[in-house]
């Protein structure tokens, strides 16, 4: 045997050893409710505290002047310019990509501090770093932009070089920078609103400006449903799954989170067309291919049209709603139908982004690389979701789940 097989046939047994225990012990890491972050490595309460421990007592020589925005490949809603440009402004930089969930959950907030502050002088500037392929590509940004309605600046940072001159590791990251161009104030991932907009007129309020006259009405947060506070693993609010191998063989190589993909044949070798199995018996947390895929580094891929639902990706998942990464073939659009316990969604279960053919299926138009909202449904439990595609060469790449009350 070659150095080669024995080599792929180790890793096979690792990934092998890795599934099994996570089915044996169910010990997969449950995707926070307060924090709601997107990244490679959750940030902890003392993380937060200690990033904000120079902030939190004002000026005291310790704060870090904000590095510049770096390498930045193009710009939406205004002319190049740099940080230093706004000395004399309060500045805060947000951290975003147009396919994270968690981001576009902050996006109401930053657009009401920019429509109450930007004629006090507060800049917002979104530093848009890309998870996927596709969110590198300027008119997929733009046509986010215009979708969720922002006008403040946006720079493409493609190449991270201003996540790295910022350290930064989370999607969504707010730095709030003072009117001399310190960094006084971060907070990563969802919530904690009020206390932002606090800091925002405080750091205006150093530079000069007057909002006595500007009552604070902080837009009110969504509540999580009680259900989401467990601390079962089995029945937590699902993690964000991943369905490519970067994701997935960097779990199995590192030993730390299990993988997110759950048929062992996904470990044999990357980027190769394989007629999958369904091992069935779902357990929250992991994915589960049924028919013709390839693995390719950030997605699944569907290999093969079809006229009925025989290829599917099924999760059981434990939310109120979900969402998926998904992308059409080129030039075309993708049918993926939508069942949920084996059933089509009705009205009262469906995202926004799911309709109805005329047999009553339920089903998606994928017809451009984004987020589609799959289901929201009124009580957190468990439920089983399956997705089938019809089209070759339809892309899944990640689901994202919420645990919120649903909204009246």
């Amino acid at each position: 045997m070659s150095t080669k097989r024995i080599s792929l046939a180790f890793f096979i047994l690792i990934a092998f050893g890795i599934l099994l225990a996570a089915a044996c012990n169910s010990q997969t890491p449950a995707a926070s409710p307060t924090t709601g972050i997107q990244e490679s490595t959750a940030t902890t309460e003392s993380q937060q505290a200690a990033a904000n421990q120079a902030i939190t007592t004002g000026r005291i020589g310790n704060e870090k002047l904000a590095p510049e925005l770096k390498a930045i490949s193009g710009w939406l809603n205004t002319e190049p310019f740099a940080l230093e440009d706004l000395r004399g402004q309060v500045v805060l930089v947000d951290f975003w990509t147009y396919t994270c969930i968690n981001c576009i959950r902050t996006l109401p907030y930053l657009k009401d501090w920019h429509d109450k502050y930007a004629d006090d002088g507060l800049v917002i500037v979104g530093v848009h770093t890309p998870e996927f392929d596709f969110e590198h590509i300027y008119e997929n940004v733009e046509d986010a932009i215009a979708e969720y309605g922002l006008k403040y600046p946006v720079a493409q940072d493609n190449d991270y070089g201003t996540w790295r001159a910022f350290s930064n590791r989370y999607w969504p990251a707010k730095y709030l920078i003072d009117k001399d161009g310190y960094i006084r104030y971060t907070h990563f991932g969802e919530g904690a609103y009020e206390e932002t907009e606090e800091w925002i007129r405080a750091l205006l309020a150093e530079a000069g400006v007057d909002l006595s006259q500007q009552a604070f009405e902080a837009l009110e947060e969504r509540e999580f449903d009680p259900a989401v506070y467990t601390s079962d693993s089995a029945t937590s609010l699902t993690r964000e799954l991943y369905a490519g191998t970067d994701r997935n063989y960097a779990a199995v190589q590192f030993k730390g989170s299990p993988p997110y993909v759950r048929n062992l044949e996904f470990y044999s070798q990357p980027d190769i067309v394989l007629d999958y199995n369904d091992p069935g018996n779902y357990e929250n947390h992991y994915i589960y291919l049924e028919g013709n895929w390839r693995n390719a580094e950030e997605s699944v891929v569907h290999t093969r049209d079809t006229e009925g639902s025989e290829d599917y990706i099924a999760i059981k998942f434990y939310a109120t709603s979900v969402n998926a990464v998904m992308a059409p073939p080129e030039g075309e659009t993708a049918t993926v139908v939508v069942t949920i316990e084996g059933q089509p969604l009705t009205q009262p279960q469906a995202g926004v982004d799911v309709m109805w053919d005329d047999a009553g299926r339920s089903y998606i138009a994928v017809n451009s690389s984004r987020m589609y909202n799959v289901v929201e449904v009124s009580k957190f439990a468990g439920y089983d979701l399956k997705l089938s595609p019809y089209e070759e060469g339809f892309e899944l790449f990640a689901f994202t789940f919420g645990g919120f009350k649903k909204a009246q």
